[in-house]
């Protein structure tokens, strides 16, 4: 299966001190990819470096089998234009409704300007994740969960063959958690998107991943599933999986 995105030896430093020393990963086509580690192991940056938020110091980052540090800024905004990001936060505009937060990244991403065509795939994105009757609400009517669902919402509509997860269950209850991760599950078989996760949450990672990768100190330590990394001998691998 191909990859659709390929990190080689990736470092990364912010005022003299090192981030990333090395990381190397790969995201198969359709593959769930969960990312673990200790926070300020430089998961977030790694994802950021990937769409290009951030430029890395050394190392290779091929995204669709283009190399996101060789792209001029056209190509690169064609690049994202095929990534959702769907940051920890929800990252909605407060001031605008759900429905108007939905059109933003159609006409501003990918220049729709068919209202017809924005309103349909504004309810398809939100059918997809149970908010079907939220259009016209305000952000700030929507609890923690439905954010969340409101993010990944915003994040679908644009259709991307990759998505990146920064903490997605972050301060959500144990039930809005699980209901989430199983979300991402029925989007990859929807949407046929591969993704990168990152996540403290077990449960989350238990649910969701395909495949696990272990940052600690700036570098991938240990990749595989779910199970073959729960039974790991390493004690500080084992650790994970023992909260």
């Amino acid at each position: 299966m191909e990859n659709v995105i390929e990190i080689e030896n990736l470092k990364k430093s912010f005022n003299g001190s090192e981030v990333l020393k090395g990381i190397s990963l790969t995201v198969k086509k359709g593959e769930n990819l969960v990312v673990l580690g200790k926070s300020g192991q430089g998961k977030s940056v790694t994802i950021q470096c990937v769409v290009g938020m951030i430029e890395p110091d050394e190392g290779s980052i091929k995204v669709l089998n283009k190399e996101i540090n060789e792209l001029d800024e056209q190509e690169l905004k064609d690049i994202r234009g095929r990534i959702g990001f769907l940051f920890q936060h929800a990252a909605l505009y407060d001031s605008m409704t759900v429905r108007e937060n939905l059109a933003f990244p159609l006409k501003r991403v990918l220049k729709v300007k068919d209202e017809a065509e924005i309103e349909q795939r504004s309810v398809e994105a939100l059918e997809a994740v149970g908010l079907a009757d939220a259009i016209d609400k305000m952000p700030s009517d929507l609890s923690g969960g439905q954010r969340k669902r409101m993010g990944l919402a915003r994040t679908l509509i644009v259709k991307p063959e990759i998505i990146l997860y920064d903490e997605p269950t972050t301060g959500l209850d144990t039930i809005t958690s699980k209901e989430i991760s199983r979300l991402i599950l029925s989007i990859r078989e929807k949407y046929k998107a591969s993704s990168i996760i990152i996540t403290h949450d077990m449960s989350c990672a238990r649910i969701t991943a395909d495949r696990i990768v272990i940052m600690n100190d700036g570098k991938c330590i240990a990749e595989g599933t779910y199970e073959q990394l729960e039974n790991s001998s390493d004690t500080f691998i084992n650790s994970f999986f023992k909260i």
